[in-house]
Order: structure tokens, then sequence, then C-alpha cells
């Protein structure tokens, strides 16, 4: 066996002995859990309709929770969601908290839709952590090994390190902070977890509340946030320049409206003239712009269907600025429902998405293969040949439903079906999920453990999936088992 993956197993033995959300500042991206319970005081109209960007600032979420009697007047379930909120933020925020920890991944084979919740992206993978969050700073260092995936050759990496600072109402931040817009449980078409963080300065407003400008008012809460990155590792257009940005506002209750747009430019092979290129909207034959952009529009409505909250959302992700003409527009919709079944608090979430780009917005000719490819860009909207967004890449639709039950003891237990149809024919421009087009079903089953013993905290999460297709060049049924452990004080 490599040294590696010796380093990588030895580290597992240690983690049998028993990890913990490091979310500091923010809400743990891929946390389902947290995601849930914010999600339920939204629609119970505790918080702010602010919630399709993760990671989210948790001084903004703890603000609002503090009306004890109405919080105590809400059925057994939702008042659990926000009791399960309030005690978690509290931790996270707990000011001088030296915070340590150790975590590994393993599995027989990465998922191949990768949803809000998922695991590992390499066959292994191991990391060890330290957190520190004063008053208005907080450090967050992971440094990991992971096994060489398909496409990414690096095996040292230091996904989710990063350290932050307030200024005012605003944080700044330097890593490599993961993040996922968008309404969707199971996709997002524009920036998910699909792909490993790159390296990048941003910046976030930590709390929502609406603008005192009058011309502003009718805005209602509102959050921004973006970064500048770049796309290093291998690739065609080495160190292409990355700006993300991005726009929530709330103007009516029950309304949520996100506005977003993601940039590539510079990189080899291209001029760099980031202030020109960024602010060059027009892209017609007579006057091509220098970047490759995707912008995206998204509306989420929830509330209370008599006592249950629900939601429903859509998003459509432009491959150009103006979402009417030629935008190529792919999209993706679904709805959640939350039950009391048998006293548990469970979620149901049906969602629909689609990367085969139309004409624009309202339809008309498929743009094959629009979705992330670029004639000049040919990496694409990729890092280390992953996806930025959608996990199955271009010219591809997934259906899926899911079903999430959180226990008394806070464990969470999760059901998914996908019939996915990765690529078709008619895509020239090639989708790095599979070499031919494939259909599949597949099915994931997923628990989250979170255990305590004084101050040493542990988290296990649990994957078994079959799908009874793989992508190409592969064939036949899959069966994979998968184990995450954390430890941590």
């Amino acid at each position: 066996m490599s040294t590696r993956r010796i380093t990588l197993l030895s580290s597992a033995a240690f983690l049998a002995l028993g990890v913990v959300a490091e979310a500091g500042p923010w809400t743990e991206t891929g946390d389902a859990q947290t995601r849930s319970d914010v999600e339920i005081a939204v629609a119970a109209g505790l918080l702010n309709d602010i919630t399709m960007q993760w990671p989210m600032p948790w001084t903004g979420i703890l603000g609002q929770l503090q009306d004890d009697q109405r919080i105590a007047a809400l059925p057994d379930d939702v008042r659990e969601a926000v009791e399960r909120l309030q005690a978690q933020g509290k931790t996270d925020l707990k000011l001088h908290r030296a915070h340590a920890w150790i975590g590994f991944d393993a599995t027989s084979e990465p998922a191949t839709v990768r949803g809000f919740d998922a695991l590992g992206r390499a066959k292994e993978q191991g990391q060890i952590g330290y957190e520190y969050v004063a008053r208005s700073t907080a450090v967050h260092l992971e440094v990991g090994v992971q096994a060489n995936g398909s496409g990414d050759k690096q095996t040292l990496v230091l996904d989710d390190s990063y350290i932050a600072q307030r200024l005012d109402d605003y944080v700044i931040y330097a890593g490599y902070q993961s993040h996922w817009w968008g309404p969707g449980w199971v996709s997002a078409l524009q920036l998910s977890t699909n792909a490993r963080p790159m390296p990048q300065i941003g910046f976030s407003r930590i709390h929502s509340t609406p603008s005192r400008w009058p011309l502003l008012r009718w805005l209602g809460p509102w959050q921004i946030a973006g970064f500048v990155g770049v796309l290093n590792g291998p690739r065609t257009n080495k160190n292409t320049g990355f700006v993300a940005l991005r726009f929530e506002f709330s103007p009516l209750p029950g309304l949520e409206i996100g506005l977003s747009r993601t940039t590539q430019m510079c990189g080899s092979g291209h001029q760099c003239q980031p202030f020109v290129d960024y602010f060059t909207f027009s892209n017609d034959p007579t006057h091509v712009n220098s970047t490759n952009d995707q912008g995206s529009i998204e509306i989420r409505h929830t509330g209370m269907l008599l006592t249950r909250p629900y939601a429903l959302y859509a998003q459509f992700m432009n491959e150009d600025s103006n979402p009417i003409i030629n935008s190529g527009t792919s999209r993706l919709y679904g709805g959640s429902l939350w039950l009391p079944v048998m006293g548990l608090s469970t979620r149901v979430t049906l969602e629909y998405a689609n990367s085969l780009p139309s004409k624009n917005i309202f339809g008309g000719y498929t743009q094959h293969g629009g979705a992330y490819n670029n004639y000049d860009y040919v990496d694409g909207m990729r890092y280390r040949n992953r996806t930025l967004g959608f996990s199955l890449d271009s010219d591809s639709v997934l259906y899926t439903a899911q079903v999430s039950v959180i226990d008394p003891q806070r464990r969470t237990w999760s059901l998914s079906y996908h019939r996915a149809l990765v690529s078709n024919a008619l895509n020239t421009l090639g989708n790095v999920v599979t070499s031919s087009p494939v259909r599949f079903n597949a099915l994931e089953a997923q628990v989250t453990v979170p255990l305590q013993w004084g101050e040493y905290r542990a988290r296990i999460k649990a994957a078994g999936r079959w799908q009874d297709d793989q992508p190409r060049p592969k064939q036949g049924s899959l069966a994979a088992f998968e184990v995450a452990l954390k430890f941590g004080i």
C-alpha cells in the first residue's frame, strides 16, 4: 500500500474513538439539519426570507430569534427546530473558543449526484482542523490529504480554511470558502459544493435587516455577498480569474428573490483588463466580450399551509447577461413540505433540474452544450474537472424525490431517488461526468449521527448508494458505501 493510503487508514483507525460542525461565524455549508431548521423558522415568520445562499452569518440568524413567547406557541416540531438553531448558533459564536478536530471520509465510489448534503469527492480523504473565534476575528484552518481523483491530482488540500474579519456590518475573508447559491436541495445551477472551493478573497453582510434609505426600503430584508478567486490547477487557460457577486432581497413577506453573476476573466491566452472586461455587458457578433459570464435569477416563496411549513422555488441560470435575448437558460424547479410524521420533523422535497439551455428564459430552441462550456475558455465553468454548479454538468436532466427525517436524538435520516439523464448525442461540446450519454436510476440512503461526551463532540455520517448504470466509460449497476467521521473538542 502507498504511504498516503496508510496515512489515511491510520487516521480512520484513530477516528474510530469517536465531528463537530466547525462553522465559526457562519453556518456550515452542507449541514442539512441546520438548513432545514432555518427554512422552518423562515416559514413560521421568525426569520427574514433570506435563505438561498450558504454559508449564512450566525449573527443575523440569532439576532432574530428573540421572541420567546412566540416560539413557545409554535407546533412542537417547529419549536424544536428553532431551539436547535439557537443552541447551535450559540456554540459556534462562543467567543475566545479554541476548537480542534480530526476527520476522515472513505467510500468505495464517490456519488455522481451531489446534493447539498453530499459527502466526499475522492475515495479517501482526511483532515485536521483548528478554529479560534474572537470578538471580530475568526481563524479557521483545515489541512488535509486526498486520494487523487479524476482530473484533480492535488494530494494536499486546504479546503474550507479561511481567516475572517468583521468590519462594521460586513465580514471580509480570505481562504477557501465553500458556497451553495440557490434554493435547490439537490442541485444548484450556478455555484454549489460539487467542485472543491477555489482560493478566494470575499465579503458578506452579517445580517439582512432592511435599508433605512427611503428609496431602498421597498427591497425589504436584503443580503449581498461576493468574492474574487482564481481557478488554479490543471487547466488549458491557467490561473483564470473568477468573480462572483450575489444580491438577495425580500420585498414581500414569504417572497425571496436572488440575483447573481459569475465571471471568468484573464488567465493564460486571454487579455487581462479586469475593470473594463467586467463592466462590458454586450456580447454579440459585432462586439464580442472577453469574459465568460453566467447570471442567475432565483425566486422562492415560503409560508405555512395550515400549520405546516412549505417552500416553492425556481432558479434560471443564463449563459449571458441578458435573460431575454439568446440567454441560454437552464432551469430548476422544486418544492418542500415539512410534516410531523409520527411526531418526527419530516421534510419531503421534489426537484427538477435541467441544463439543456433554451434560447431565452421563455423557451425556444435548445443551445446544446451551452451550459458550463465556452469557446474561448475551453475549460468552462469548472474547477479541477468538476462543474462549479450542477453536478451532472451540461445537457443533463435530473428528477429527484427526497425524504428527510430528524429524530429526537438529532439524528438526520434521508432517502433520495434520482432519475438522471446525463448528456445527449447533440452535446458536441462535452460533459465531464460521462464520455457518452447515459441514463440511470439511483437510490441513496444517508444518516447523520451527532454524539457528545462533555466537551468532546463527534459526528458520524454514513451513506449507501445504488444505481442501475454508471457514467461512461464504466457500465453496469453499482452499489457503494461511504462513511465520514469527525471527532473534536
